[in-house]
């Protein structure tokens, strides 16, 4: 083929590529796209043609005019730029993630006629990369309900709830202490819902002040305020298609609660320092641990915000209130330390577990995976001793409310447990009361005396 053939069909050539690509003059007008260029912003060839290059909103570009020297574009100094991480404002007025390479192009006499500028979209990587991160914290909880620990009623009834709420596009909220799995629980919801193969995008509504919380959640525009050199995209547009989850909403400001009010109830935003509202196709989950009704009360948080975000509540129960989940969260936490340390403890002594089960965790899951994990470190031994807690959890603990202390082992302690089992045909629960313990406590003590309950039922 020859050099006139080639450019014969050029523009041919230039349209099988994936990367966009675009021709400048040098006043800066347009004078050729390809057609991954219309695909990536938007725009038609035709609506493209002839306008300045500033039509496509690059942030990168917007600094490179500002500082161009004997020119109007940087790039005339510069005469390349490689791999520069920017943003495009699309004709619908969202932004795009691209990866830009620029070069100047000269004629034979070394004059500037022109520049060249290839765009690669990396939004695609960028929502794998989410994925990966969210599949990572996933496999991570792989037992359970997705995630979440526990067989007892109260729990049981969390997940029925979680299954249901999942189904709607009503606003969810998940209320309960810390630690007891907000977030946990909020992912559930994602993976059961229609949008699960959508992102899940997820603030700390605590994190940040004023200002900067505004700008996450609805990004920004360049120049909108002091330090914003570059467009930034916000949380909810980086949520398109999934689920955001507005994480411990009882600190977001009173300003920022009346801006959320209008997204709920609007469906649409608009980034900070720019007047183009923009479309919210997500789901919002918020939580919190404090008491927003006293809040409501107090004045400081708005009651039709709180209505508003308050469709569908979900409470989470703190620990002391599902003891009966502790053996098996210390199962499973156990199993992932021995997993990710290579270690093979075999879990708690039967003392050990009696006072993991009576602590009250004001921290609830998370202070009890943290217990374990100290545990873990200083554990010598095959086993988990009581020794080897923390020492507020180590020491002998007060009872439940209405519990009396259990009595310290002694001699009598296996013939007070076969008597009280006896008694009440084997009832656990009926047995634990009779002695003023708690049934785990019954549970722990049959292990520790090797009890077999047919044998002592039948036992004359």
């Amino acid at each position: 083929m020859t050099e006139e053939e080639i450019n014969l069909h050029l523009r041919e050539i230039i349209n099988t590529m994936n990367e966009g690509m675009l021709l400048v003059r040098p006043d800066g007008s347009i004078m050729m796209v390809n057609d991954a260029l219309s695909r990536i912003t938007g725009y038609s060839r035709e609506e493209l043609m002839d306008r300045p290059c500033s039509i496509l909103g690059c942030d990168v570009c917007r600094k490179s005019r500002a500082e161009g020297r004997a020119h109007w574009c940087r790039l005339f100094d510069t005469k390349r730029e490689t791999l520069k991480s920017c943003h495009l404002t699309r004709k619908d007025g969202t932004l795009t993630h691209v990866l830009k390479n620029a070069a100047i192009l000269h004629d034979s006499q070394g004059r500037a006629i022109g520049a060249v500028e290839t765009v690669t979209d990396i939004n695609e990587l960028d929502r794998r990369d989410l994925k990966i991160r969210e599949l990572s914290r996933i496999l991570d909880a792989e037992e359970g309900f997705h995630g979440l620990i526990g067989r007892s009623p109260a729990m049981r009834r969390v997940y029925e709830i979680l299954e249901r709420a999942a189904q709607s596009e009503a606003p969810v909220i998940i209320v309960g202490e810390s630690g007891t799995g907000k977030e946990l629980a909020a992912r559930a919801i994602h993976e059961l819902g229609p949008r699960k193969d959508g992102p899940f995008v997820q603030i700390n509504c605590a994190a940040f002040n004023e200002a900067l919380l505004e700008s996450e959640i609805f990004g920004h525009v360049k120049g909108a305020f002091t330090g914003a050199y570059r467009h930034r995209t916000g949380r909810f547009e980086e949520a398109g298609g999934g689920d955001v989850f507005l994480d411990e909403v009882g600190d977001v400001p009173l300003p920022i609660q009346v801006k959320l009010l209008r997204v709920l109830e609007t469906k649409s935003f608009e980034r900070v320092g720019d007047n183009r509202p923009l479309s919210l196709d997500a789901r919002v989950i918020t939580a919190t641990n404090q008491n927003l009704p006293e809040l409501v009360a107090a004045k400081r948080f708005r009651e039709d915000f709180f209505y508003r975000i308050n469709v569908l509540p979900i409470h989470l129960p703190p620990l002391r209130e599902r003891r009966e989940d502790i053996p098996l969260l210390v199962e499973h936490f156990i199993r992932r330390l021995n997993r990710t340390t290579g270690r093979q403890v075999a879990g708690p002594t039967p003392e050990a577990l009696d006072r993991l089960a009576r602590h009250p965790w004001p921290g609830n899951v998370r202070e009890l995976k943290s217990a374990l994990e100290y545990a873990f470190v200083v554990c010598d031994r095959s086993h988990i001793g009581p020794e080897h807690l923390p020492h507020q959890i180590g020491q002998p603990a007060p009872a439940c409310p209405g519990e009396p202390l259990a009595a310290p082992p002694s001699g009598d302690e296996k013939t007070a447990l076969l008597e009280a089992l006896r008694q009440t045909g084997g009832n656990k629960s009926a047995a634990a009361r009779l002695l003023g313990v708690t049934r785990l406590t019954v549970q722990n003590r049959m292990r520790k005396f090797g009890l077999d309950m047919r044998k002592v039922v039948t036992a004359e």
